[in-house]
């Protein structure tokens, strides 16, 4: 079994993220392998703030025994208008669940605020990702240039209430 599809060989802890968290999370993004090569310049700037952080409802996957330590993932969700609006898990971790944990954690976080729909605005790369997940194709966000100069794929997380 490779690395890439093996389980997770550690339990994960889901928390809340905090200000501190904010330099690891900008360093997740920008240092992806989803944005190599044409897609660099969309996160060559990109920086997840203390601000942000405290704006959203932005969660952390890290490794259960050490929950101050490394974070493996994290998604953001913003409650107007409801949209997943990032999702990322360290490139040496994937395929080992962690995705799959984040977007069942966003998924009840959504629930509890009263959410029936989450929108996301995928990037090229995730959307086969978003289709194993669950999500339902809704549309086409059409290219922004120059920060985005390619077409996305919009999905829909449909929740349904418990």
């Amino acid at each position: 079994m490779s690395s890439r599809t093996s389980p997770i060989s550690q339990p994960v802890t889901i928390r809340r993220a905090v200000a501190r968290d904010a330099k690891r999370l900008t360093r997740l993004v920008r240092g992806s392998g989803a944005y190599e090569g044409k897609y660099a310049a969309a996160v060559a700037g990109y920086r997840v703030g203390p601000d942000y952080i405290e704006a959203h409802r932005a969660f952390v996957a890290v490794g259960a025994d050490d929950p101050g330590g490394r974070i493996l993932g994290f998604y953001s969700l913003v409650l107007a208008p409801p949209e997943l609006d990032l999702l990322f898990v360290a490139d040496d971790v994937q395929g080992r669940g962690i995705g799959r944990l984040l977007v069942a954690h966003m998924q009840s976080e959504a629930r509890a605020a009263g959410l029936d729909r989450v929108m996301v605005v995928s990037h090229l790369p995730a959307e086969d990702f978003y289709h194993r997940v669950g999500a339902v194709r809704i549309g086409t966000a059409l290219a922004n240039p120059p920060a985005v100069p390619w077409d996305r794929p919009e999905f829909e997380f449909r929740i349904p209430s418990e």
